[in-house]
């Protein structure tokens, strides 16, 4: 009995330990640190609104920058009324090669995992709030070339090992509160005026020194004492002279070079790209428009903000209002691709239930997409808003938003995988049509290709498992998506809500399925929405839910499938036939149609488990990974 129960716990483990490090590998650990870093910051003025704790990597978040295979090399956040701590989880950010977080209001201690970052080779945290010492594990970055602490209020002794950093080119440590002996630095250049218990406020001998040429200096000396001061106002006079008519010049080359540099960029954004001046049926905008339309893309009329860059809301000169996308980085292949596919795509899909494009702008240094302005913002922004969606209206949103990817996948030519559909990626317009909004992930396929394997882009939480994990889409990628964006339309919570009310952090499908096999379904229904609602409506939708988000992609419905489930033909024999389904056989079905008679259910495979622990070993594939924090929708009137 003994080995009996030893046998059953190893094969236990061994079925569960892959599910776990599926969901496990769903983080990218660098996610993670950035987002633990951003806890701890204020961020008053939103600098870093778009570091979204649902991000696949951090890659396309703005004050970051990436290596070509998407490590995590600088953090740059100078000059952004930063507050808060700077937290020892950056020494797991090992690629980073810049540290730039200058004239911040940043308080507390430098970090002493700091010098645990092998690669680092800028690091500036100047004019801050920093206080305590300098730790002394910099000294062990032998890549660190320029080291900026100045303008603080550090204090203790300077760390002697300091002078021993072999690549040390710049070492500022003036104005703080430092003491103790001054090492003999071998940096081509330091600093370390202004600390009181060593130099004062000005500069004495061994207080700072450069490679630099040192400004030449004049003596007067005379034979006359008499002739001394003329010569001395001679020389001051002259001295006067040249310094004005220096800053005279200097101020007039300056203003020319900037008004050429300003009339310069004009021109440049006012010549559209060759090979993007028509484009079917899509205006072609100036800069120069886009720049009136949205007040000179004012701060005041952002509505979001993505990974490729903001969305403003604007007004053209005829009074139509727009949503104006400006790509950020295009000189990148990301924001260029996206640019172009956006295009393409959008182009070729023109359908009711679709965003879309107006026109775009186009010029050797700027992208822009111009949408129609959505008045009524997206479904996820609405899920939150008051007053809240009806229940009519939820059903014609997962109607049309149904719609308008069954355009993309099968009459569309060539079809079209979305690969992010989500609740806030799908747009209202005035008369609360579903419009599916944002391409910026979807991928060509030809119609030989039934999957496109290429890099994990997307929410986590929307995301399927098999494209989780090996990288390979398809329609069935979006259908489980669309599952999702039904379970939100029923819960009026975002994916990382789901189960959180029951201490089922992560196990999203496996508790909407337990409460719709006990027919507790009214637990699952937004409180919203009170008793104002269909339960057969509800209860239908669900299982098409259900049916969307089973594990294996096969077993998923198609999206014209779905559109008829929900206008209600062919569900009941859709479950029924997915219900019977056990390792390719026919099984008995029970009166309801929802499970055998010893209460067995439907698993995410599609197939019946005979009990709630297979049920749950099966849901392992798609559970979510356990997440305390919450996240935001992006609220866009475009695409991100």
């Amino acid at each position: 009995m003994i080995m009996l129960t030893f046998s059953i716990f190893f094969f236990s483990f061994f079925l569960f330990f892959p599910t776990l490090t599926l969901s496990y590998e769903a983080r990218n650990p660098e996610v993670v640190v950035l987002s633990l870093i951003k806890s701890a910051l204020n961020d008053p003025h939103g600098a870093l609104n778009n570091w979204d704790e649902d991000s696949v990597d951090p890659c396309s978040w703005a004050m970051i920058t990436c290596s070509p295979d998407n490590l995590v090399t600088g953090l740059g956040a100078p000059s952004q009324g930063l507050s808060g701590t700077l937290p020892g989880v950056i020494a797991n950010l090992t690629n980073l090669r810049q540290v730039l977080l200058q004239n911040n209001n940043i308080s507390g201690e430098i970090p002493a995992r700091i010098g645990h970052l092998p690669k680092l080779e800028t690091l500036d945290l100047s004019n801050n709030k920093l206080s305590g010492g300098v730790p002394e594990s910099l000294s062990l970055l032998n890549g660190l070339q320029y080291l900026r602490l100045n303008n603080n209020t550090l204090s203790g002794a300077i760390p002697l090992s300091l002078a021993s950093v072999p690549q040390l080119a710049l070492l500022d440590l003036s104005y703080n509160n430092l003491s103790g002996p001054v090492p003999k630095f071998t940096a081509r250049t330091f600093n370390i005026v202004g600390n009181p218990l060593i130099c004062g406020s000005h500069a004495n001998e061994g207080c700072s020194g450069s490679t630099l040429p040192e400004p030449l200096s004049f003596e007067i000396n005379s034979s006359s004492g008499k002739s001394k001061p003329k010569r001395v106002a001679i020389a001051l006079g002259i001295s006067l002279g040249c310094l004005a008519f220096l800053v005279i010049s200097l101020g007039l080359l300056l203003w020319q070079r900037t008004r050429n540099q300003k009339q310069s960029i004009l021109d440049i954004n006012d010549i559209p790209e060759e090979g993007l001046m028509s484009l079917g049926n899509l205006r072609s905008f100036t800069f120069k428009e886009l720049q009136y339309a949205t007040d000179n893309f004012s701060s005041k009329n952002i509505l979001g903000a993505g990974g490729f860059g903001n969305v403003y809301k604007g007004k053209l000169g005829d009074g139509t209002m727009v949503a104006v996308k400006r790509l950020k980085d295009i000189n990148g292949s990301a924001g260029e691709s996206q640019f172009r596919t956006e295009l393409e795509l959008i182009s070729l899909a023109v359908h009711r239930n679709l965003l879309r494009l107006v026109g775009y702008c186009a010029t050797p240094v700027e992208r822009l997409l111009v949408y129609p302005f959505m008045s009524n913002g997206s479904v996820a922004s609405r899920l939150k808003g008051k007053p809240s969606l009806d229940w009519n209206a939820r059903k014609r949103i997962a109607i049309g938003a149904a719609r308008g990817l069954l355009y993309l996948h099968e009459q569309c030519d060539p079809k079209i995988i979305h690969r992010d559909v989500k609740a806030a990626n799908v747009l209202l317009d005035e008369f609360f049509e579903a419009v599916v909004g944002d391409f910026g992930l979807a991928k060509l396929l030809d119609h030989a290709d039934s999957h496109v394997t290429t890099e994990v882009r997307g929410t986590v939480g929307h995301i399927a498992p098999e494209y989780l994990s090996t990288g390979q889409s398809s329609e069935k990628t979006d259908v489980f998506g669309f599952g999702i964006l039904l379970l939100e339309l029923i819960t009026g919570m975002r994916a990382f809500e789901f189960g959180k009310t029951v201490n089922q952090k992560g196990a999203m499908l496996e508790w909407v399925k337990k409460a719709h096999q006990e027919k507790k379904v009214e637990v699952l229904v937004d409180k919203e929405l009170g008793t104002s609602y269909d339960q057969i409506d509800v209860g239908e939708m669900l299982q098409v839910a259900l049916l969307c988000t089973q594990y294996i992609p096969a077993h998923r419905p198609r999206m014209s499938e779905v559109v008829r489930m929900l206008e209600g033909d062919g569900l009941a024999e859709k479950w029924a036939a997915t219900h019977n389904h056990v390792n390719g056989n026919s099984i008995r079905k029970t009166g309801n149609g929802n499970g055998n008679e010893n209460g067995n259910g439907i698993g995410m495979d599609g197939k019946l488990v005979e009990n709630d622990d297979d049920y749950t070993s099966s849901m392992l594939g798609v559970m979510l990974m356990d997440d305390d924090h919450d996240a935001h929708a992006m609220e866009l009137s475009g695409p991100r």
